[in-house]
């Protein structure tokens, strides 16, 4: 076997493996601290935008 048949099937083992974490890692739901903390920032974007008059950063 030569290096770069060696490298090629390195790397198809790893593209491999960091599928199969990916998808079992998507297959989890979000947690709740997760969403309890997107929805508080959630509700601070709303009230900063409702006390600036409803203008918006073009940052």
């Amino acid at each position: 076997m030569n290096s770069k048949s060696a490298n090629s099937k390195v790397q198809l083992e790893i593209e491999r493996n960091l599928k199969r974490a990916y998808d079992e890692v998507i297959q989890q739901e979000v947690p709740d601290r997760f969403t309890s903390l997107l929805e508080q920032l959630k509700a601070a974007e709303a009230g900063k935008t409702s006390s600036n008059g409803g203008s918006q950063n073009a940052n």
